[in-house]
């Protein structure tokens, strides 16, 4: 569990796992929970779950490593940790033996250590161009998932689930996996060639595919925001037509698009996450306090302050009350 992890893509992983060995009768998979240094993990809803540091896995016993990443966590490791988990992903690598897995944004700190290199590989859409842009040796694709020999990853979600639901069924065959999915609900298995949903206000009309493009670079560019001039230069029309396209398909143009994103983002990590205002702020691409604060206050019509503290409130009072109850 990296920092800034899902709580719904660890139930999910520890669900499929729970009803194989259910659908077996016997005892198939134990699940244990690391972190790089075995400090408690902070999840992306700010809540903290014990683990194990990554060092005491027996290596000896051939196994899966999936790593549960929802954030940049080049953001989030310094670079001593990341140094270490890097150290110990590159030792399991070289065992044949062992499955290195990722999902959301896991396959960063994979490719990041060269573990990816020759390999296909998914990731949440929002970092799919920067990923492919910093780890060349490594194809990323848009589908929900990847499979490739000794390495599976998936993008952000529910594809967790379709991914390992075809790893059991790679290795207990198509209608064990079946079994597990009619336990876990699903009426289908989804194939790793579909691609990854993204949200409404990111897609564009169908045929616009420099549109598509320029949204992409956007997304994954959100704390360091390109100039309309590069994005056009990058998606291969000029500026004038750039403007034409957001305006044609989003009824926007793209410098307000691309506030919106990042503004939107803020939200999400002021709710979700304990990074402090500064930092969600810098995240987003706002180098000014003063700027991000104002910014935010014209289109949300609250402060990130006035934000955070909306969304801390209920967490407190709701404590509060369950010591009253003690």
């Amino acid at each position: 569990m990296l920092p800034g992890f899902s709580l719904f893509t660890l139930g999910a992983v520890r669900a499929a796992f729970t009803i194989a060995n259910e659908v077996e009768g016997e005892t198939l998979y134990r699940l244990r929970q690391y972190s790089p240094e075995g400090e408690a993990a902070l999840s992306q809803c700010g809540l903290t779950l014990a683990a194990e540091p990554l060092g005491r896995l027996n290596v000896e016993q051939p196994g899966l490593l999936l790593l549960i990443a929802d954030e940049r966590i080049d953001e989030r490791l310094d670079e001593e940790a990341s140094h270490h988990l890097g150290q110990q992903l590159r030792h399991l690598g070289r065992d044949s033996s062992w499955v290195l897995g990722a999902c959301g944004t896991g396959a960063q700190v994979l490719a990041q250590h060269g573990l990816l290199n020759g390999y296909r590989a998914a990731i949440d859409w929002q970092l799919q161009a920067e990923a492919a842009q910093r780890y060349p040796d490594t194809v990323f694709t848009q589908g929900l998932y990847e499979l490739d020999r000794n390495r599976i990853s998936a993008g952000a979600g529910a594809a967790v689930i379709d991914l390992l639901l075809h790893w059991l069924g790679k290795r207990h065959g198509s209608m064990f996996a079946a079994e597990v999915a009619v336990a876990l609900g699903l009426e289908r298995l989804r194939g790793g060639d579909e691609r990854q949903p993204v949200p409404a206000s990111a897609q564009p009309a169908v045929g616009s595919t420099r549109l598509r493009d320029a949204l992409e670079l956007m997304a994954a560019n959100l704390a360091e925001p390109l100039p309309a001039e590069d994005i056009a230069q990058l998606v291969g029309v000029s500026r004038r037509q750039l403007e034409r396209l957001f305006r044609q398909h989003l009824d926007t143009f793209p410098s307000r698009y691309y506030l919106e994103l990042r503004l939107k983002h803020a939200r999400r990590q002021l709710k979700q996450t304990t990074l402090s205002i500064q930092q969600v702020g810098l995240a987003c691409g706002f180098s000014s306090g003063s700027h991000f604060s104002t910014t935010y206050r014209n289109y949300f019509a609250c402060t990130p302050r006035e934000e955070r503290a909306r969304h801390t409130m209920p967490l407190v009072e709701a404590d509060n009350a369950g010591e009253e109850m003690k």
